[in-house]
């Protein structure tokens, strides 16, 4: 049945299962009356950060360097290539993109100055770190839709639902601070949810990259992986690790990349 649907068709799939984690995670608003514990968010991020580093090489490196086999080039060169520019990609949008982290309570203003709010540049920084993984969705499901690229349908789910796990604490980190700053439960709930709404959008982008020029698959994935370490280096790392609590993080860490690695290893 997934073989009949088009490139776009997976990739709003594909997107549309980490947008609804993020609205899942924004909704948190509903059922906290005030902040969340932080040793609750430390596991969260530092789950969210062990899904994501192990979903960059089961999911993406590896079979960017299986495909750079056909290439005749060593195959290390594509997929090194590609993950440093990745990286380098998302160090460049942050230091262009204005937007602000909250870690341990401090505020770290990112980007280019601006007068924005707070809420709004809250805003900006997951809708900034969302635009990799929208692609990264896009580009295993464009990966599949090709049909010779060794990539399955199930690999580009788990990939989905790695970065959707990803997601639920993002948009818990839009929402929260909103209420707290004195916003109504709906709208800082719309806020975190509207935050994730990049991914299915990047995810079709990054599915027809693939399919129209086959020849950037290898590159493509190793690029994702590339972005996608960044952000857990830049942002999930250091909040699951911010405070006293920092062994939450760590466990988290352990716990979510072993989950990871199960479902890579059982279910593709």
């Amino acid at each position: 049945m997934t073989e009949n649907l088009s490139p776009v068709a997976l990739a709003l799939l594909g997107g549309g299962i980490t947008f609804s984690f993020t609205a899942l995670g924004s909704a948190l608003v509903f059922f906290f009356a005030k902040e969340v514990k932080s040793k609750v968010l430390s596991s969260m991020y530092g789950f969210a950060a062990g899904v994501m580093t192990a979903a960059c090489f089961w999911s993406l490196l590896a079979p960017s360097i299986e495909l750079s086999k056909n290439i005749n080039l060593p195959n290390w060169i594509i997929p090194a290539a590609g993950f440093l520019f990745g990286s380098f990609f998302i160090w460049v949008l942050d230091r262009i993109l204005p937007h602000m982290h909250i870690i341990n309570g401090s505020e770290q203003k990112e980007g280019t100055d601006t007068k924005l709010s707070k809420n709004i540049l809250l805003f900006l920084a997951v809708t900034l770190h969302n635009i990799p993984e929208g692609l990264s969705v896009g580009i295993t499901f464009g990966a599949f839709s090709i049909g010779n690229s060794g990539v399955t349908f199930n690999a580009a789910l788990v990939l989905a639902l790695a970065i959707g796990l990803q997601n639920f604490p993002e948009g818990a980190a839009v929402s929260l601070p909103l209420k707290t700053n004195g916003v109504s439960n709906f709208k800082s709930f719309l806020f975190g949810a509207v935050s994730g709404i990049v991914e299915p959008i990047a995810a079709v982008i990054g599915a027809l990259a693939v399919t129209e020029l086959t020849f950037i698959l290898p590159a493509a994935l190793s690029f994702s992986a590339g972005a996608m370490i960044y952000v857990v280096i830049e942002e999930l790392v250091p909040e699951a690790v911010a405070d006293e609590h920092n062994h939450f993080g760590v466990f988290g860490f352990i716990l979510g990349f072993v989950v990871m690695m199960v479902l890579d290893v059982a279910l593709v």
